[in-house]
């Protein structure tokens, strides 16, 4: 710890006991902060803000048509809120903080997901939500991007890894180390930062949008491939399979599940551009051989039928090895009349999503059955037409993933960027002058290799 530091925490201390009689100020573990600027104050979070307490019924008149705000309103990392709705629309039973204009509201379960907002108006928050005060010394704005920021996310989720539960508890937030200067000086790097942050998720919004257009082109390149044999003879999936099945929850359910053995594959591995095995669960030996039925085979198709992910739909590649799937997971084995990844891509394309969607939603089912997967149609070129079709798809997507690769780079950067910002800000590691905000425009503030431009426009 650097001689600064040293001296910095003896005030601290001696301005606890000053105000406490005895108590020290401990911050050795929750040095996120590092050096603190000699001008800048230190002081507990309990001390600049005030954590209300007591909760109002949401059913009551009088608050009820208030909005609510809850976690999932808001999103991760970057304090936006997403939507707004009644506590009454939501069906709000149980007691909620009230929340006035300008207060912070801040998540205190999963601390890691920084999900904190400045009230806009007068509403709710729910009992899973601090609603924060701040005191005269703290600007509501400047609070609200400390709690937003790395190094006080990099405390609290210390802080919660002390519990069962991942969430931080009043007492934990309220021996917070909270850095902040004058009032003068937290309003000029909150206009700083404002700006700065709306020209960031700009660019994000941008390159975002530039994903969306690439993967309509697709869609429609695709579409055409497919399109352009319509008139051909048209088969239906099951004269075309040599198998249709899907497999069953072992006994147990995921009671029962491994850390290594044989990959059960579930909907949330299957994806339309291929296997997703980051948590995947395994199942032993003697039960995979007790679903014989839909045990896996290089080169099945594997479609999603049920839920949120129905439609999802990808193969089982060269070389992969033992599998089974769960009744989430259906599994087409193609038949010698046609090829695997004409197969797939042909259910995952506009032409064959749109008739998995019309048949799932006519039969207003929360799934799709084996019987209606089979009376999709497909067109059905010969095998070496079909062969042709799919080099150019896989020859599309491979120039595709590049520039996906290239626009989600360049949104990591920029995220990682409006991170980096914030806690040089609100550290004091970066200094905002008058003349820094006069010089502010959206150009200045992004990083050179950031620029919305980066040569992948489509």
């Amino acid at each position: 710890m650097s001689q600064h530091l040293a001296v910095q925490n003896q005030r601290m201390r001696g301005r606890e006991q000053t105000r406490s009689g005895s108590a020290e100020l401990r911050i050795e573990g929750s040095t996120w902060y590092g050096n603190i600027p000699s001008d800048w104050n230190v002081d507990r979070f309990k001390r600049i803000a005030t954590i209300r307490n007591g909760q109002v019924d949401p059913e009551d008149d009088r608050y009820k048509d208030l909005p609510l705000f809850a976690p999932n309103h808001i999103e991760s990392g970057t304090g936006r809120l997403l939507e707004v709705e009644s506590a009454d629309a939501q069906g709000a039973e149980s007691g909620k903080y009230l929340v006035e204009p300008g207060e912070v509201v801040y998540s205190k379960i999963r601390p890691e997901l920084r999900k904190v907002i400045v009230a806009p108006f007068k509403g709710l928050c729910s009992a899973d939500m601090y609603p924060v005060r701040p005191g005269y010394r703290i600007e509501s704005r400047f609070l609200y991007y400390e709690m937003l920021s790395d190094g006080f996310s990099q405390y609290t989720v210390l802080e919660s890894d002390r519990v069962a539960m991942p969430k931080i508890n009043r007492k934990s937030l309220g021996e917070c180390i909270f850095l902040y200067p004058d009032r003068k000086q937290q309003l000029r790097i909150c206009e700083f930062l404002d700006a700065s942050c709306a020209a960031i998720d700009a660019a994000v919004a941008a390159k975002r949008r530039q994903l969306e257009t690439l993967d309509a082109l697709r869609k429609s390149i695709i579409h055409s491939y497919f399109a352009d044999h319509c008139g051909e003879i048209n088969e239906r999936v099951k004269d075309v399979a040599a198998k249709i099945t899907s497999g069953v929850t072992p006994d147990g359910g995921s009671a029962g599940y491994l850390d290594s053995g044989v990959p059960l594959l579930r909907s949330q591995n299957v994806h339309f551009d291929g296997l997703r095995l980051d948590d995947v669960a395994y199942i032993p030996e003697e039960t995979h051989a007790g679903m014989r039925g839909s045990q896996l085979k290089p080169r099945d198709v594997l479609l999603n039928i049920t839920g949120a992910s129905i439609g999802r739909c990808t193969f089982v590649p060269d070389g992969f090895g033992e599998g089974n799937v769960n009744q989430h997971v259906c599994v087409i084995r193609s038949g010698p009349h046609v090829d695997h990844r004409f197969l797939a891509a042909f259910l995952s394309s506009p032409m064959g999503q749109d008739q998995i969607f019309s048949t799932f939603t006519g039969a207003s089912r929360q799934g799709l059955s084996h019987s209606d997967l089979g009376l999709i149609r497909l067109p059905f070129p010969k095998l070496s037409v079909q062969r042709e079709i799919v080099a150019k798809i896989e020859h599309h997507d491979l120039k595709q993933r590049r520039l996906f690769g290239c626009i989600e780079t360049q949104i990591t950067t920029l995220t990682a960027y409006r991170k980096s910002l914030i806690h040089e800000c609100v550290t004091g590691q970066r200094r905002i002058t008058d003349a820094d905000l006069r010089k502010m425009n959206a150009a200045a503030i992004l990083p050179v290799d950031a620029s919305l431009d980066g040569g992948t426009n489509p």
